[in-house]
């Protein structure tokens, strides 16, 4: 039971300040200054200026086809990387990881700017694919990948040869079943990352209709269409903050899973 207490401890202080923010968006403005969750006076009316000020089902919809085809493209590319790099032998492999590696160590901000010109050459701004395109492969991915097909038998992989099955059978017939805790890591890292990602399109989108959750909500707040309503700068943050939330609450098993036995591996 002792042990059980430091942990409730915990959770609460890292979830009171999201159950705060929700709370608070529900209460007239002048009680979110209080520390008490609860009021007499919960209603939606901040959400409702939200949804009347701005295109926010639209930008949620613009996010959600972004994140989640970043994130299948994330999974396909980057399973077959961790396959070719964790079970096949050729030259240059052992570079191709450590080029890998290096890449991990580069900031966003470096590449920015060259992303930036080759999506203009391309035609690309103000555009989905110029969203999608920079994000389709991930460095952490591949080694997240890699790490845990380590894991999986050899024998399995050998038997599948003998059945006649290639590499790309093996990868997503035979090993992908088996590593939905990998699977659920990196669409959960992926989609969050993604999901989140403002910079990148506050550069390429500059049509309403096409932007993202969290550039809208983020020219919302600071472009001054929410005004000092602080209420309703917490509901739109609320809106942005759910999806993640929810997805979080569904795959956190396989997410935990994942992390215990990569980094059990040496």
């Amino acid at each position: 039971m002792s042990t059980y207490i430091p942990l409730l401890i915990g959770a609460i202080f890292f979830a009171y300040p999201f159950l705060w923010m929700f709370f608070a968006s529900l209460k007239p403005e002048t009680q979110i200054s209080e520390l008490w969750l609860l009021s007499k006076n919960l209603s939606l009316k901040n959400y409702s200026i939200v949804f009347a000020k701005i295109p926010i089902l639209r930008a949620f919809f613009n996010s959600l086809l972004v994140s989640t085809t970043i994130t299948l493209s994330v999974i396909v590319f980057g399973s077959i990387v961790g396959y070719a790099l964790s079970r096949l032998n050729f030259k240059g492999r052992d570079f191709i990881l450590l080029l890998i590696l290096f890449t991990m160590m580069i900031p966003f901000q470096i590449t920015l700017i060259p992303t930036y010109v080759l999506i203009v050459k391309l035609g690309l701004v103000d555009s989905y694919a110029g969203l999608i395109f920079p994000g389709m492969m991930n460095s952490l991915a591949i080694l997240i990948f890699r790490g845990f097909f380590t894991t999986i038998p050899q024998s399995l992989i050998e038997s599948a040869r003998i059945d006649g099955c290639n590499n790309l059978q093996i990868l997503f017939k035979i090993i992908m079943p088996l590593s939905k805790p990998a699977v659920a890591t990196v669409g959960i890292l992926t989609f969050t990352s993604s999901w989140n990602e403002v910079l990148w399109p506050l550069i390429v989108i500059r049509s309403e209709k096409l932007m993202t959750m969290p550039q809208l909500v983020t020219i919302f707040v600071v472009g001054g269409q929410a005004g000092s309503q602080l209420g309703v700068q917490l509901a739109s943050a609320t809106l942005l903050a759910l999806p993640i939330i929810v997805a979080y609450v569904f795959l956190q098993r396989y997410f935990i899973e994942s992390l215990a036995r990569t980094g059990l591996k040496e």
